[in-house]
């Protein structure tokens, strides 16, 4: 008889698209499933990345033993450079994401320690009281695998991001048999990927893609960039092998995306048919007919090669009339605003544009309906929780399994931190776990509650007020009137005489010439300044600036 329950924690992916990460707790021992990143909003001013917030596994480092990767999309990989940094465990992933992990840690210089093993399909891993088998599925990206779970409580099967494409581009399908005989052995808790639980149907092939790029590079007249992921090893195939088809040359823009075809290439994963990849300073001897670029920045990423192209500062790329672009992604959910600025940016440089609404120049690597309910069928779990989607997605996932006969208090839908604990008796909810956003901001990591953060909303919304205190460094007490100044706050024109109101209102608070002997207590005037001016602002405006009091000794 099991003594303790198997926890399932999920730390990030559950009612986002993104930040995918998936704890898996048994008695004394924890392993992970994925690390990803979520790509940042615009009202996340200044973050680079968003990444899960793994407290919960640093506070029980002692008993992680490992973190098991599915496939080497950033969503499920990207966060490990920070994650390893607190959590030095072992890390296991299939062939091609351990190339793209490898790669993103040498650019983090954070591959010291670290072990990072690549598994093969098949291939088991003895993690504490788990033993975790990988299995073959198809997504967007080569290499993508489920994982079989045993516990002690029963089987565990995590699909990780998958669609059944009988057609894919390295000619790998899904290993439809080996679900099969993991149902047949009996699956105690499934996790699936809802992320198109909405959708009817089946998802297109990877083909259909390669057919609509062909086309494309083969009717342009002038140039083709296309963009794409950079991790997105199998579209980039694709153009390659159209490139080459008709008679053109390909080189590659954006850091990222020249890394990682790098190592494709000499892992095996990317074949160049004629030698068609070049430098870029080798197209400008070529004819534009003759050129193609690919690049990154298919989510309208801030620093990315295709934004800064599209903004005309790409330091070795123009847009020129004639020039086709095709960007060949669909945007990640609150992307969809930038992703729209950069096309028409695009347009506006004369290029003609071809995206997700006007062409098939995408599809997604996800399954939908009908692809779902054959998994549910093949694999007969007793418990079901959907993942890696936002909440309505999770909510159809759910009400799938349950019209498939999953009974329906054991189709649970979980929200980051929650704890379901489940056993041979049943399952029932344990408490939360921390699992807010971390963000990346350059070289520092923000909690949710970060100052810096709310500073910088309350910055862009209404601005910053200064003021300037010149105090006595012998007695401590401030000379003459304050001096405030202003920006982004109210119109240049308005300011002057504002300013010289709330210099006086900041004086008043002060009330320094009642007790002239007393010397300042800075920490406690600073309070008083920010609350002073505060009120009085908004009284005069009603907008909250940010006020930050300065003093000068003289």
């Amino acid at each position: 008889m099991t003594q303790h329950p198997l926890r399932v924690i999920p730390l990030g992916g559950l009612g986002e698209i993104g930040k995918n990460m998936m704890a898996l707790e048994y008695h004394r021992d924890i392993i992970v499933i994925d690390a990803g990143v979520l790509f940042p909003e615009e009202a996340m001013l200044g973050v680079d990345l968003v990444i899960p917030d793994i407290s919960y596994l640093v506070e029980h480092r002692d008993r992680v033993r490992g973190i098991f990767i599915t496939h080497g999309h950033e969503d499920h990989t990207g966060a490990l450079p920070y994650v390893l940094r607190s959590l030095p465990v072992p890390v296991y992933a299939p062939r091609l994401a351990h190339g793209l992990i490898t790669v993103k840690l040498k650019e983090h210089r954070a591959l010291r320690g670290v072990k990072l093993v690549a598994v093969e399909p098949k291939q088991s891993i003895r993690a504490g009281a788990f033993r975790v088998q990988f299995f073959r599925v198809c997504h967007s990206i080569p290499d993508a695998m489920g994982l079989a779970i045993e516990t002690p409580v029963g089987l565990v099967v995590h699909t990780g991001d998958f669609k059944i494409d009988h057609t894919p581009v390295d000619g790998q399908p899904s290993d439809l048999g080996e679900v099969a005989r993991l149902g047949q052995k009996g699956v105690f808790l499934l996790f699936s990927d809802s992320t198109y639980a909405e959708l009817p149907g089946y998802t297109p092939s990877e083909r259909v893609v390669g057919e609509a790029l062909d086309r494309a590079i083969g009717e342009a007249e002038g140039r083709v960039m296309v963009a794409t992921f950079a991790s997105l090893i199998s579209r980039i195939q694709q153009v390659i092998t159209s490139a080459h088809r008709h008679g053109r040359k390909v080189a590659v823009v954006g850091r990222s995306m020249v890394d990682n075809v790098k190592m494709a290439q000499e892992m095996g994963y990317l074949a160049d048919p004629g030698g068609v990849l070049v430098p870029l300073k080798a197209l400008g001897k070529l004819p534009q007919r003759q050129v193609v670029i690919l690049t990154t920045g298919s989510q309208g990423e801030p620093t990315s090669a295709l934004v800064r192209i599209a903004n005309g500062d790409h330091p070795d790329v123009r847009v020129m009339p004639g020039d086709t672009i095709v960007v060949s992604a669909t945007p990640i959910p609150g992307n969809e605003t930038v992703v729209s600025r950069t096309i028409d940016n695009l347009f506006r440089l004369g290029a003609r544009v071809l995206y997700d609404k006007v062409a098939l120049v995408h599809v997604h690597g996800h399954a939908s309906r009908e692809e779902l309910k054959l998994v549910l069928s093949l694999t007969h779990p007793r418990f079901f929780v959907p993942v890696h989607g936002q909440y309505r997605h999770l909510m159809a996932h759910a009400q799938l399994a349950r019209d498939l006969g999953v009974p329906k208090d054991n189709a649970v839908v979980l929200q980051d931190g929650d704890v379901l604990e489940l056993s041979h008796a049943g399952g029932r909810m344990a408490g939360q776990v921390p699992a807010g956003n971390i963000y990346v901001d350059g070289l520092r990591l923000w909690d949710v509650k970060s100052a810096v953060l709310r500073d910088r909303r309350v910055l862009a919304r209404d601005g910053i007020v200064v003021v300037v205190l010149t105090v006595d460094k012998g007695t401590g007490q401030v000379l003459g009137t304050p001096e405030v100044v202003s920006s982004g706050f109210v119109d240049p024109g308005e300011a002057g005489e504002l300013m010289k109101r709330a210099a006086q209102a900041a004086l008043g608070a002060l009330d320094h010439r009642s007790r002239p002997s007393q010397p300042l207590d800075w920490s406690y005037i600073s309070v008083k300044l920010k609350e002073a001016l505060g009120n009085f602002l908004y009284a005069e405006t009603h907008l909250r600036p940010l006020v930050i009091p300065v003093s000068v000794e003289v």
